[in-house]
């Protein structure tokens, strides 16, 4: 039954104006109402351990696969593809079996499996999944929901979509990116600059194990110059969130000296008066703490020493 359009307008602009976990719906999808005779699950994901592109087939579709792997293991059929290979046919064959379909499907079943593996060797995919793919009251089959996941790295070979890869991200996730920064937006604040990924990870965890929550993730690589730390910092205590910043750097291709320059620099073209407690260890440690110092900054060896004092600024 369709709506009269009056009544169309006033259901989208109540959507519009609405947020979903902190996001603005900007898009309102108007579809046709189906009659669903079952609900399937079949997607198309990347086993890492196996190397592997592999389809996980379930008939009991509507549910997360999370959920469905601990409680009902024996519900979920895998189908390895050979990459050297490709798709071919028989899987079809084989999954209309395990979803229970009758035989007259296999060829819109077949099709749909081989233009699932399509997107996933065109696009990057990192997973292709159809939750549920619904069996009609008329003896079709169709994706009533369905997620892709492209690969990030990959985003350079596929322009078209980055415009539509930075839709959600907030205000500093897409200036971070526009800066070439590994940036994730946290709900704590104790802002976090780092050199590696690993270190920011376990600068993460050491704030949460001393009781503090961590605004961010900020990545800004190795061997990062004077004008990078600058633009990270700049970023941090622009942000209203965090309360203190906490820069852990290890300089073994990144200079002490270029890092603790740039914090002084984003310090005066910010104007900021956020506190900022700094770790750092390495190349040029000496010079770049002499630095620090001369400009109030407190700049520490141990990492620990570091987070409990991020922590205790954040407190008060």
């Amino acid at each position: 039954m369709l709506l009269h359009p009056e009544k169309q307008e006033k259901s989208a602009a109540k959507l519009l104006s609405t947020e979903i976990r902190g996001l603005k719906v900007s898009t309102v999808l108007v579809e046709e109402k189906i009659c669903i005779s079952r609900e399937l699950y079949l997607s198309l994901v990347i086993d890492r351990a196996a190397r592997k592109p592999v389809f996980l087939i379930s008939e009991m579709g509507g549910v997360e696969i999370e959920e469905l792997a601990r409680k009902y293991p024996d519900k979920i059929k895998k189908i390895y593809i050979d990459p050297e290979v490709g798709y071919s046919s028989y899987m079809s064959r084989i999954a209309v079996d395990v979803l229970n379909l009758p035989w007259s499907s296999i060829g819109e079943l077949d099709s749909i499996m081989k233009s699932m593996y399509k997107i996933m060797i065109d696009y990057d995919a990192e997973l292709v999944e159809f939750n549920p793919l619904v069996y009609t009251c008329d003896g079709k089959l169709i994706a009533v929901d369905a997620k892709i996941t492209i690969d990030d790295n990959s985003l350079f070979k596929h322009p078209e979509l980055q415009a539509l890869y930075g839709r959600e991200y907030s205000e500093y996730e897409r200036k971070a990116k526009e800066l070439g920064f590994s940036y994730v937006e946290l709900d704590g604040d104790i802002g976090v600059i780092s050199n590696g990924a690993g270190l920011t990870m376990a600068t993460m965890d050491s704030i949460l194990y001393y009781g503090g929550k961590p605004a961010n993730f900020l990545d800004i690589g190795g061997g990062a110059s004077r004008d990078r730390v600058k633009e990270a910092v700049k970023l941090m205590l622009l942000h209203p969130r965090p309360r203190v910043l906490l820069v852990n750097i290890f300089g073994g291709i990144t200079r002490c000296d270029e890092v603790a320059m740039g914090i002084i620099e984003a310090l005066r073209e910010t104007g900021s008066t956020k506190p900022i407690v700094v770790r750092m260890l390495g190349t040029n440690e000496e010079e770049g703490r002499r630095i620090l110092i001369e400009n109030d900054i407190e700049v520490y060896v141990e990492m620990d020493d570091a987070v409990k004092k991020a922590v205790e600024l954040a407190k008060r």
